[in-house]
């Protein structure tokens, strides 16, 4: 059921709860409200701003970590950590970068030379 946002059209004669607004669940083919429930003022409906975040990874992005996936369960980590790294660096994503040194380390490279020229890099 949907949320719709009422709010007073008279806020110096308001109770609190309408004068800063107040949300109602409403089924989507119910008449708008016209008063408020507490003081039986005139409110109107408004428009509220959509809060949503929506992450969706990009087709290439997908193929890179299933590449670097491929490449791990084959045991070849050095080739999964040089592209984990580069993609980490490119969309700037700390938990590749981190998957990228455990591929490394994975491979023999010595990850503590690895991590303080990425700190090197970061100043």
């Amino acid at each position: 059921m949907p949320i719709y946002e009422y709010q007073s059209l008279t806020p110096e004669k308001a109770c609190p709860k309408c004068r800063d607004g107040f949300e109602v669940y409403q089924k989507i083919h119910e008449k708008p409200l016209s008063n408020c429930q507490h003081c039986c003022n005139r409110v109107r409906k408004i428009i509220s701003w959509c809060h949503s975040a929506v992450m969706e990874e990009s087709e290439g992005h997908i193929n890179v970590k299933n590449k670097i996936k491929a490449y791990e369960k084959s045991g070849m980590w050095s080739h999964a950590a040089e592209m984990a790294d580069k993609h980490a660096e490119r969309i700037k994503d700390k938990g590749l970068k981190t998957r990228a040194l455990e591929n490394y380390k994975k491979a023999g490279y010595n990850t503590d030379s690895l991590t303080k020229r990425e700190k090197l890099n970061d100043k």
